[in-house]
């Protein structure tokens, strides 16, 4: 009878065991990465760059947007290709290419209301490291790199992620002292909005 007891026992306790497992969970379902969205923009003007930016930010950094006063610059800057600038008025953002690779994007503030940052294609005309502004008091316009007749220039200051300059686009200090040793007098620079 003891046998039969043990018998019953172990079989019960088997019987129950298979009962009570579980089966292993499927496995999670893979993450995409999300796709390349720009961000919406009623553009006055564009000819596109700002397009190329976004993309190339977000094969980048994997957004599309920065906070005020965030930049990043690429890992490695390739020797060859010319600087160009394009400058999102629209959404505060301006894009540093090398060729045709992103090596640096940040946040940028450009003309309030009444002092418009000019749109259209410019080129840098000329750079100082440090110049004071002929028309507001002579307010300090560090790493300064002009791109008009009128005073408009590239130049480090604050970056409150809206539009607060006299028409200049600021830059991050950092930002711009590192941008400033890597443009030339006749680079590109094309300002969206």
């Amino acid at each position: 009878m003891r046998k039969i007891w043990s018998w019953m026992a172990v079989a019960g306790t088997l019987a129950l065991a298979a009962c009570s497992t579980v089966p292993p969970p499927p496995p999670a379902p893979r993450i995409a990465t999300p796709a390349f969205v720009p961000p919406e923009t009623n553009y006055r003007w564009t000819n596109g760059f700002s397009a190329s930016g976004y993309e190339a930010m977000h094969k980048m950094l994997g957004r599309t947007a920065l906070r005020p006063a965030e930049f990043h610059w690429a890992q490695s800057i390739p020797a060859d290709g010319d600087v160009a600038i394009t400058v999102d008025t629209a959404n505060q953002i301006a894009f540093v290419f090398k060729g045709s690779q992103l090596i640096g994007v940040t946040n940028v503030s450009t003309g309030k209301k009444g002092h418009p940052t000019p749109l259209g294609f410019w080129t840098i005309n000329w750079k100082r490291p440090m110049y004071r502004s002929k028309k507001y008091d002579n307010a300090p316009m560090p790493f300064m790199q002009n791109i008009d007749d009128k005073g408009i220039a590239m130049h480090g200051g604050v970056t409150p992620g809206y539009p607060a300059s006299h028409g200049c686009i600021r830059l991050p200090m950092a930002f711009a002292k590192q941008l400033y040793t890597l443009t030339k007098p006749g680079d590109k620079v094309v300002i969206e909005g």
